[in-house]
């Protein structure tokens, strides 16, 4: 990982001259197009500090992404200027932290990981419909039960079939004897095609699916699969921590990879990104968006461009070397706190290279819980509560957290 730390000087001429290449609603004669800027009522553009706000600018210009930019062909020329920042931030994701070849992968910037995931899903639907002549009911989605809600949400909206694993209770690893029998049964029921979903960081646990396990079960019986990566929460942090990640596009087993940036990346609610290998887009080329220039080829169509753009600036505002420093000084804090849970025989599950702590809830009262904001895997029959290492989160609250429970630990 390579890309470079700017200061902000530089990435304000960047933004700024990308926007000047893109057409302007103010000083343009453009009729057809079912946009504007920011209405001027409420965000007024001649605020001085507009010019120091590249992000903001780019707000209030409005630029719209529509479309997919990594495809090469025609593409909608109004924001020309902002999708080549896109496209760069979309080649620092896929190729240096997650290893693809150069130009090898397509994806643009998502509303986040929900529809990043079922982007991935609606490809594999018609991949093998198209390709293999597939029905419907010979698909199946394969997920752990640890796996986030959105796929779910994707087997409703896409009418597929769902194969859900169970986990270890203690390690929340995909139970092999499970998997096993399931995938046994459904091909005995005439399940021929499986789009398989592992997890680099669940929600609730930040457990990390076994891929090779995973992979080599499929492999060896030779079924026709194709696998995406749920890295919502993991994208921004696994890759840096764990130098011996599996989970990248220099793994031949992987197609598709989601990842959030409104969470480590603390980018604005709504911003996500979809990464691809080549040849697979074309998938869901929606051939009635006629009066798009290039077509489309994303579930969300127009999408607001100054949400990638925000997303290059924080990554060339740390730069690669930045970014490892501070995600590993999450990761140091984490094992701070674990290392205090195990004096106090505190029950937890704590993947090493991630930031995520869930406590047993046996092990820690309700009332605690809530006072400090701990998130229950169930609000109606909570067994686990789960802590985040997060930026926010100073040492001073850790530490009143810590002797709270502390307290309670020594009462029982």
């Amino acid at each position: 990982m390579f890309w470079p730390k700017l200061n902000s000087h530089k990435i304000k001429l960047h933004v700024f001259e990308a926007l000047s290449k893109n057409s302007n609603y103010r000083t343009e004669d453009i009729l057809g197009i079912p946009g504007t800027f920011l209405d001027t009522e409420v965000f007024y553009d001649d605020a001085p500090f507009l010019k120091e706000a590249p992000f903001l600018s780019a707000l209030i210009a409005n630029p719209n992404h529509i479309g997919c930019h990594t495809l090469s062909g025609e593409h909608e020329e109004m924001f020309s200027g902002t999708q080549e920042i896109e496209k760069e931030l979309l080649r620092i994701c896929s190729e240096e932290i997650f290893k693809g070849e150069p130009n090898s992968i397509d994806g643009y910037v998502a509303s986040g990981g929900t529809e990043a995931n079922i982007e991935a899903l609606w490809i594999y639907r018609n991949y093998f419909i198209n390709e293999f002549n597939a029905d419907h009911n010979e698909i199946a989605i394969v997920y752990s039960e640890d796996t986030h809600y959105s796929l779910a949400k994707g087997c409703d909206l896409l009418n597929l079939d769902s194969i859900v694993l169970k986990v270890n209770e203690s390690d929340r690893a995909i139970e092999i004897s499970d998997l096993e029998l399931k995938i046994d049964e459904a091909v005995e029921k005439g399940k021929k095609y499986f789009i398989v979903t592992l997890n680099m960081a669940t929600t609730m646990f930040g457990s990390v699916d076994d891929i090779e396990k995973i992979t080599s079960y499929f492999n060896l019986l030779q079924l026709n699969y194709k696998l995406h990566i749920d890295a919502a929460y993991g994208g921004f942090i696994y890759p840096f921590t764990n130098s011996s990640s599996l989970y990248n596009f220099a793994n031949p087993n992987i197609t598709s990879i989601s990842i959030d940036c409104h969470k480590l990346l603390q980018a604005p609610y709504g911003t996500g990104i979809f990464m691809i290998r080549k040849n697979f887009m074309q998938y869901v080329c929606t051939e009635k968006a006629s009066y798009v220039k290039g077509k489309d080829y994303t579930l969300c169509g127009s999408r607001s461009g100054a949400n990638a753009i925000c997303v290059w600036m924080i990554l060339h505002a740390h730069g690669a070397s930045g970014w490892l420093v501070k995600m590993n000084h999450l990761l140091d804090t984490t094992t701070d706190v674990c290392a205090a849970l195990d004096e106090m025989k505190v029950e937890y599950f704590r993947d090493p290279f991630l930031n995520i702590i869930t406590i047993r809830s046996e092990s820690i009262s309700a009332e605690l819980a809530h006072r400090y904001y701990l998130i229950p895997d169930s609000y109606e029959d909570p067994k686990w509560y789960k802590m985040v290492i997060m930026p926010h989160v100073k040492q001073g609250v850790l530490h009143r957290f810590l002797s709270d429970l502390s307290k309670e630990t020594s009462l029982r």
